[in-house]
């Protein structure tokens, strides 16, 4: 039933596009289209009324543009998962929508049904991240100054950590670790601690960013 589906947001300014990844989620049996919008001006407003679970946004938008959109829901809306869909795949773009609190970063080429598995990773704790971008957010960060900082994470946190960096929700995790659900959330509360962090995305950037596995 349509209340047990993933509800799903989107906001590009190409209307035909709209048209088609809406298509595209409502015949999944996982997830659905509650509105889809072609600017972000008033998206704290729509999202109050929507209340979606999953955000897909577009980078290239009129007035505001998807990054900025980004950061501004996330502050007001920080469950809510936002997934980056974009022609842009250049490093400065990647880094900055993971930076403003995106969940994910997925170009538009992807098929129907790698979309809708990444709503799906999102959804349920993981990130979504294709290969070539993961790359290229690894390759950026490795650019920046190291910062030599001791978290002190134990053995097992950092095994969680690298799970999270290669796109594991906390199932999988838990599964491929022999432990409890509740096991590898405990292991997160504890990360976000001692990374000074608020959320996955976050986790992650620092994860790779200053080499913590």
């Amino acid at each position: 039933m349509i209340q047990n589906k993933i509800k799903v947001t989107i906001f590009d300014d190409n209307h035909l596009l709209r048209i088609s990844l809406s298509e595209i989620i409502n015949d999944s049996e996982c997830c659905t289209v509650v509105s889809h919008y072609a600017h972000t001006i008033d998206a704290i407003e729509h999202i109050i009324v929507d209340e979606p679970d999953v955000i897909i946004m577009d980078i290239n938008m009129p007035e505001e543009n998807g990054i900025a959109a980004t950061r501004r829901i996330k502050a007001e809306f920080p469950n809510i998962q936002i997934l980056m869909q974009t022609v842009f795949d250049d490093d400065a773009n990647v880094f900055d929508a993971i930076a403003s609190g995106a969940n994910g970063y997925i170009l538009k080429n992807i098929t129907g049904e790698s979309l809708i598995q990444s709503i799906v990773d999102i959804h349920n704790g993981g990130s979504a991240m294709s290969p070539n971008i993961a790359r290229k957010v690894l390759s950026y960060l490795q650019q920046q100054k190291i910062e030599q900082t001791n978290y002190k994470l134990t053995t097992r946190e950092k095994e969680v950590l690298e799970y999270l960096v290669y796109g594991l929700p906390y199932k999988q995790i838990a599964d491929k670790m022999n432990i409890t659900y509740d096991t590898v959330r405990a292991h997160m509360k504890k990360i976000y601690e001692k990374l000074h962090v608020s959320s996955m995305t976050e986790a992650v950037v620092k994860a790779i960013k200053y080499k913590l596995f």
